[in-house]
């Protein structure tokens, strides 16, 4: 694995102000989102009680990924992570490709999480306007990243501690409706699980349905590679936040769920909102409220987050001269200011537009860019595979090395393969698919043609 890039000019160089411990509750918040408190009831109706299987399959996928980037960015900490891993194993119009398709998915999503967390907020608050709020919120994090990575990552520190004493209270309330220990409530027992069709009532059908569902909550857990760049002692740090991380995302994930498959019947419509379904049966007042403030918070972190990982990602590509140099620019605090501002004004514009044709931009620009972390996830395991037999060939030291490889990324590599194969069985999902292959050689083409110009 190649030895850490030369130290920057004075004049592009980040900070390493964030602390491990932001770094670790990065990597767990990033993981836990609206995707888990609004979206895990389509993937219960999917496959019934056997969501199990795939949010296990998907977690396990995101385990392996997370330590494959852990062992890279260990060894070579770097603002563009896995875009500069790709350009090290691969080449750099691999390098610039991933980078610039990853940007395209944040500055975009960037947009319908302003957009989400305005609307869930007027659901509470009918008198609140969307288009105020959501300016309001495109705003306030713009000024966040702009006051300096320490104060990104105190925000963030402190959104994820919010989230996951959620799901916490979450998980104990569950717990205790199951025991019979809450008053003038019937425990259902375990009989949820095999109750109405059985534990697969859809069979490996459902199961692969629900994997397509679940395998998208998990997007986003790449950023604590590139957050690693600007963190204390990135070595150590990295290493620490991928052991203590991975197992925890399991428990959230697989505890959360479970409540959810014991009280709430795989066939209720009332998973339409699963974790206020389980709150309204343990009746507990407020329940759909609560949910509510908590999803608009998971929205909030993932914006501050990906404004973060986009700036940086577009830095690194610029000092690249994959982008504009000016790009590359930070300011007496160690800030990309002109990064930054590059991925708000594409939110600001695609927010507009969302907001005076609700419901037809944002959505279309999603379908196109959905499937982009999966292949995030594949070039970030190849580039793991064939760096780290460079680096076995060559004895270089690795500060953190993934155990079980390179069979354990082999087998995330095959899950991959499979996630492919389903969504080109499915004919929308075949569309977004077809959509961002299409996107990916588009960008391929552009940096190859840009590069030989250059040359």
């Amino acid at each position: 694995m190649p030895a850490p890039a030369a130290t920057a000019t004075a004049t592009t160089q980040l900070s390493h102000a964030l602390k491990p411990r932001q770094l670790i509750m990065m990597g767990l918040g990033s993981a836990i989102g609206a995707g888990l408190f609004l979206g895990s009831g389509v993937g219960v109706q999917a496959a019934g009680p056997a969501v199990l299987i795939s949010y296990l399959v998907a977690g396990a996928l995101v385990i392996i990924v997370m330590n494959a980037l852990g062992e890279m960015a260990a060894a070579k900490p770097a603002s563009g992570a896995f875009s500069v891993y790709a350009a090290d194993a691969m080449g750099a119009t691999a390098g610039a490709t991933v980078g610039w398709l990853w940007w395209a998915q944040l500055v975009i999503v960037i947009a319908a999480e302003s957009v989400g967390a305005a609307g869930l907020l007027a659901m509470v608050w009918p008198s609140l306007s969307v288009p105020l709020a959501s300016l309001t919120f495109m705003l306030f994090f713009t000024a966040i990243n702009l006051m300096g990575v320490k104060n990104f990552g105190e925000f963030e520190f402190w959104f994820a501690i919010l989230k996951v004493v959620a799901i916490i209270a979450f998980i104990l309330i569950g717990v205790a409706l199951l025991l019979g220990l809450l008053p003038e409530v019937t425990s259902p027992g375990l009989s949820n699980f095999v109750d109405h069709g059985g534990f697969a009532p859809k069979g490996l059908a459902g199961v692969g349905a629900a994997l397509l569902v679940v395998v998208f909550a998990f997007g986003g857990t790449e950023i604590v590679a590139v957050a690693a760049a600007e963190t204390e002692d990135p070595e150590r740090s990295i290493a620490r936040a991928i052991r203590t991380v991975a197992w925890r995302i399991l428990v959230f994930y697989i505890g959360s769920l479970s409540v959810i498959i014991a009280v709430v019947p795989w066939t209720s419509p009332a998973l339409s909102s699963p974790f206020a379904a389980v709150l309204e049966a343990a009746k507990i007042p407020g329940a759909a409220t609560a949910i509510t403030l908590i999803a608009v918070i998971a929205l909030l972190s993932a914006l501050n987050a990906n404004l973060y990982g986009a700036s940086r990602m577009i830095h690194s590509l610029a000092e690249r001269s994959e982008a504009p140099r000016w790009l590359a620019r930070v300011n007496t605090r160690h800030v990309p200011v002109a990064a930054v501002l590059s991925c708000v004004v594409f939110g600001f514009i695609a927010t507009a537009m969302e907001l005076r044709y609700p419901g037809k931009v944002l959505p279309v620009l999603l379908n196109v860019v959905g499937s982009t972390c999966l292949l995030v996830w594949t070039i970030s395991l190849l580039s793991q595979l064939i760096l780290r037999r460079r680096a076995d060939r060559t004895g270089t030291r690795l500060p953190f090395r993934m155990r079980g490889f390179p069979y354990l990324t082999v087998i995330a590599l095959a899950i991959l393969g499979l996630i492919f194969l389903l969504l080109l069985s499915g004919s929308d999902t075949r569309i977004q698919f077809l959509s961002m292959l299409g996107l990916t050689l588009g960008i391929a083409a552009i940096s190859e043609i840009a590069r030989r110009r250059r040359a």
